[in-house]
């Protein structure tokens, strides 16, 4: 059997297929933060697989999707203190074949086996055949990778795009920027487009104060995941603070999308994946967004040109890892 894992400075995804297959045999959800090193982790799955399915099972090839750069079959995962190398993997389970990916080459791997239900399209465009493609999404950090055709298949170059520096599109951007510079000697998109930077923006624009805070919003965020709180209030409770902030970050996020998009003219499409996209997509949905992406003065017309869409199916990078897997 083949093993995928989805690797998240929040959550690891682990899964055993059969080779080929795109449903697993096995698979489980594990809290990142809850363990001390991956092969600790690994070692827990085989076992857990082992009570479920009756027998260890032998483990031909594996590939990993990981939230940070892979160098030399090797990467230091971004937001967690784990490292990870190929080589030592394969010794240590007896793993004929191990491949490290950048999480979001892992999800550029799945964007072809999705279906129409794991996608909500927001702009249409005029999509070219073989056209090159972005993937980006905002979660516990920033992801960004693109798509080139290469024969019969596109090719994936995974990068650490999240790391572009942020450039602000207006005044009230400026003002952002300003603010995260000042404890900060570079600001980057990861800065603003990632669960804690929802939090930042908020707390920017509360600076601000041209809207209150609710007390409410302000209990929920001390006492749990702040980018949750912002959005539940915002979507959910229509508070005036939460709502600009929300307004912001997607404003940025689509600015961001559609600069990505410029890079390669993605007449391929922009795949918009990570763990907030589907959490706020009646927000990404209602304009902002597409505004925001589309606002490219000379090459607006080019960028109306992109097809766009939300990934909603939350198991993409894991997809992706099973797909190369399968290939190695």
């Amino acid at each position: 059997m083949n093993i995928a894992g989805d690797i998240g400075g929040t959550k690891t995804l682990l899964a055993l297929f059969e080779p080929r297959a795109r449903t697993p045999q096995f698979e489980r959800r594990y809290d990142s933060h809850g363990q001390p090193d991956f092969p600790s982790l690994l070692g827990q799955f085989l076992d857990e697989a082992r009570g479920a399915m009756g027998a260890r099972p032998q483990v031909e090839r594996a590939c990993f999707g990981i939230a940070g750069p892979v160098l030399d079959d090797h990467v230091k995962v971004t937001n967690l203190p784990w490292e990870m190398d190929a080589r030592a993997l394969e010794r240590v389970f007896n793993i004929s074949r191990v491949r490290l990916l950048n999480d979001f080459a892992a999800a550029a791997h799945g964007i072809e086996a999705l279906g129409d239900d794991d996608v909500v399209t927001l702009q249409t465009g005029e999509p070219v055949a073989d056209a090159p493609r972005v993937v980006i999404g905002a979660g516990t950090g920033l992801g960004v990778a693109y798509m080139v055709a290469d024969g019969d298949r596109y090719r994936v170059i995974a990068g650490e795009g999240g790391h572009a520096a942020f450039a602000p599109a207006d005044e009230e951007q400026v003002a952002l920027w300003r603010h995260v510079h000042a404890g900060s000697n570079r600001v980057v998109l990861e800065h603003v487009l990632s669960g804690s930077g929802l939090a930042r923006i908020y707390e920017f624009l509360r600076s601000q104060r041209r809207h209150p805070e609710s007390p409410i919003v302000a209990r929920e965020m001390a006492e749990g995941d702040s980018a949750a709180a912002i959005a539940r209030n915002a979507l959910g409770r229509d508070d005036p603070l939460a709502n600009a902030a929300l307004d912001l970050f997607v404003a940025i996020y689509g600015s961001a999308a559609g600069d990505h998009a410029l890079n390669v003219v993605a007449r391929g499409g922009v795949f918009i994946a990570g763990g907030i996209a589907p959490k706020i997509l009646p927000r990404i949905a209602a304009g902002g967004f597409q505004a925001a992406f589309n606002a490219k003065a000379d090459f607006a017309a080019i960028a109306r040109q992109m097809p766009v869409h939300v990934v909603t199916n939350e198991k993409l990078g894991l997809i992706g890892a099973a797909q190369c897997a399968a290939r190695l």
